[in-house]
C-alpha cells in the first residue's frame, strides 16, 4: 500500500497528529477550510518524507494505526505479528527492528535514491587533521609563536632529531602567513637537502593548514628568480646564496627585509657565523615587528666550547623553547617510550687503528674545530679499520632492511660501497662530489619499499635533510668531536613507529685510539641547558 495513498485516504484526527499542532493551528488560523481531511492529506504528502518517516519511531507508529485492518494483517504477516487484538501494538514492536525497515520500504512502495548515502554516520565521530602535530609539538609551537610575538621577537625552538622539527615549524609559518596578509616569511638552511625538505614541507601543509593562493620562491643552487617579485609568501633560501646576494647588491636584501616579517634559520647553531649573521640581522632588524626563529635539535656550536655557545645563546637573548613534556625529566625519553623515535642500541667498534699521530697532527688536532680532513683521509686507508666496519656492515644487514654508513672521507666511502657491491650486496655511494641526478636516483632507491636489504655509504651529505624512516642501522665511522655532527649522524637512523620508523635502532660507533668521538648521545639533548636555561631570559 503506497505510504501516499494512506495519507491522502486517512482519517483528519490521525493526520492532524502526523501534520503536528503548531501547523494545524497555522492552517485554521489561515482558513478554517484547510483543515478538512482531503486537504490535510495533501499536505501531510508534502510534509512528510517516506524513508525518514518509517525510521522515526513516534511516525513509523502513527502511519502504522492508519493502516485499514485488511492490510495490517497483510503486514503482520511480513513481519511475523499475530494476528489479535493486539495487532497493532505488535506490528509498533516488530517494526522497530532494524532488519524490518526493507519490509517497510517495500510494502509502503518507498524508492530509496540510490544516489543519495546511506544515513548510516555515527552521532559523534572524529574529524581527522590533514597535517595534524602532537600534543607535544602543538604545545611547542604555541609557547613559539606566544615569544615571537614579544620583544626581541626572536627565540629558538630545541627539539630532539625526529621529534618533527619541520612539521611543527610550518605550523607556525602557516600561522604566521594567515596573520599576517599579505606578508613574506623567509626560510634559510645550508644544503640542498635542507632546503628541497623545506619546499616540499610548505606545499604539502599549505594545502592543509593555508587560507589563500601564495608564491613559494625556490632560491639556491641553479636557481636565480628575482626574489623581489614575491609580496606574499614564502622563500627557500639557500644561506651561501643570499650571502652572495648580499655581496653583489646589498640594497636589494635591505628591500627585501622591508617585506620578509618572518625569518627562519634551520640548523641555527650555524647562525652566529660572521656571514651568515649578518644575513639575519639584515632581514630580521630592518623593522621592529619583524620576528626571527632558529631551529635545532642542538642549540650549541661545540661539546665543549662554553664561549661559542654562550655566543649562540646571547645572539638570541637567551629565549629558547625546548620540547617538553609532563613526567618526563628529558623529552628524549619520552618520546621513545611514546615510538616517536626508535629505541637506539649504541655500540662501540674498536677499530685499532694504525695511524700514528705526528707532532703536527697533535697541533692541528688541539687547534682545530673537528678532526682534519688530512686525518680523516688517511685514516680511510687502514686496511684493518675498514675490514671490520665491513664486517660491522653485513652483520647489521642481516637485521636490518636499511643501513647508513658515516664515512671519514669520499675515497673511502667509495671503496667501502665497491667492496660491499662485490660482495653481492646492494650498496650505493652518495658524496658532495656526486652528481645531482645520481644522488637523487640513489636517495629514491634507498626510500623505496623494497624488501631487500639495503646500504647507502655517505661522506658529508646525508647528515642533515635525509629523512628515510626505514633506516634502522647506522655505521659512524667518521670521528668527530662535534657533538651536533654525531647527533645528526645518530638520527638518520631513529625514526619511530609513529613517524613512519622502526621499534629499534642500532648504532655501531667506530672508537679510534687517540682520537675523540662519542659512543653515546643518551645525554646530548641537556649539554647545553648551561648557557640557556637563565631565569630572567627565559621565554
Amino acid at each position: 500500500m503506497a505510504l501516499q495513498t494512506l495519507l491522502r485516504n486517512a482519517k483528519a484526527s490521525a493526520l492532524r497528529e502526523v501534520i503536528g499542532p503548531s501547523i494545524v493551528d497555522t492552517l485554521r488560523g489561515l482558513d478554517p477550510e484547510l483543515d478538512s481531511g482531503t486537504r490535510l492529506g495533501e499536505l501531510a504528502v508534502n510534509l512528510v518524507e517516506p524513508s525518514e518517516a518509517l525510521r522515526d519511531p513516534e511516525m513509523r507508529s502513527r502511519i502504522i494505526r492508519m493502516l485499514p485492518l485488511s492490510k495490517a494483517r497483510e503486514l503482520g504477516g511480513h513481519l511475523g505479528a499475530k494476528d489479535g487484538r493486539t495487532l497493532y501494538d505488535d506490528l509498533c514492536v516488530a517494526a522497530a527492528d532494524s532488519a524490518a525497515l526493507a519490509v517497510l520500504y517495500s510494502f509502503f512502495g518507498v524508492v530509496r535514491d540510490v544516489r543519495a548515502p546511506a544515513d548510516s554516520a555515527p552521532d559523534a565521530t572524529k574529524a581527522s587533521a590533514g597535517y595534524a602535530l602532537f600534543d607535544h609539538q602543538r604545545a611547542a609551537a604555541e609557547r613559539v609563536v606566544h615569544a615571537l610575538g614579544d620583544a626581541p621577537r626572536k627565540v629558538i625552538l630545541h627539539m630532539p632529531t625526529g621529534a618533527g622539527k619541520t612539521r611543527t615549524a610550518m605550523h607556525i609559518v602557516a600561522e604566521h602567513l594567515r596573520r599576517s596578509e599579505p606578508t613574506v616569511v623567509c626560510w634559510l638552511a645550508q644544503n640542498a637537502e635542507l632546503l628541497d625538505q623545506a619546499a616540499g614541507e610548505f606545499e604539502n601543509a599549505w594545502k592543509f593548514l593555508g587560507n589563500r593562493e601564495t608564491a613559494l620562491v625556490r632560491f639556491w643552487g641553479h636557481r636565480r628568480p628575482d626574489v623581489l617579485d614575491i609580496q606574499d609568501g614564502v622563500i627557500v633560501s639557500g644561506l651561501a646564496k643570499m650571502s652572495a646576494l648580499d655581496n653583489r647588491d646589498a640594497a636589494t636584501l635591505l628591500r627585501l627585509a622591508d617585506r620578509v616579517s618572518l625569518t627562519i634559520i634551520d640548523e641555527a647553531h650555524q647562525a652566529i657565523a660572521p656571514t651568515y649573521a649578518a644575513i639575519l640581522t639584515a632581514l630580521y632588524s630592518k623593522r621592529p615587528h619583524n620576528a626571527l626563529l632558529g631551529l635545532t635539535a642542538t642549540p650549541g656550536r661545540s661539546w665543549s666550547d662554553i664561549g661559542e655557545d654562550r655566543k649562540l645563546s646571547d645572539y638570541f637573548d637567551g629565549r629558547k623553547v625546548t620540547l617538553e613534556v609532563e613526567g618526563y625529566d628529558d623529552p628524549v625519553t619520552f618520546l621513545i617510550d611514546q615510538k616517536y623515535l626508535a629505541r637506539p642500541t649504541f655500540r662501540t667498534l674498536n677499530s685499532d687503528a694504525g695511524l700514528t699521530l705526528s707532532e703536527n697532527d697533535v697541533n692541528a688536532l688541539s687547534s682545530a674545530i673537528d678532526v682534519p680532513e688530512q686525518i680523516l683521509e688517511r685514516l680511510g686507508t687502514d686496511t684493518q679499520r675498514n675490514l671490520k666496519i665491513l664486517s660491522a656492515v653485513e652483520d647489521l644487514m642481516t637485521r636490518h632492511r636499511r643501513v647508513i654508513v658515516f664515512a671519514p672521507s669520499v675515497e673511502n666511502a667509495r671503496v667501502l660501497t665497491a667492496i660491499l657491491s662485490i660482495r653481492g650486496h646492494e650498496a650505493f655511494v652518495v658524496t658532495g662530489q656526486s652528481n645531482t641526478a645520481e644522488r637523487e636516483r640513489v636517495i629514491r632507491r634507498f626510500k623505496s619499499k623494497d624488501n631487500r636489504a639495503m646500504v647507502v655509504v655517505n661522506y658529508g651529505v646525508l647528515t642533515t635533510g635525509f629523512d628515510a624512516p626505514a633506516t634502522s642501522a647506522a655505521v659512524i665511522a667518521r670521528p668527530t668531536r662535534s657533538l651536533v655532527l654525531y647527533s645528526q649522524m645518530v638520527g638518520r637512523a631513529t625514526r619511530g613507529t609513529r613517524a613512519g620508523g622502526n621499534d629499534e635502532a642500532e648504532i655501531v660507533t667506530v672508537v679510534d685510539p687517540h682520537l675523540p668521538g662519542f659512543g653515546s648521545v643518551a645525554d646530548a639533548f641537556k649539554n647545553w641547558e648551561d648557557v640557556w636555561d637563565e631565569p630572567d631570559r627565559s621565554c
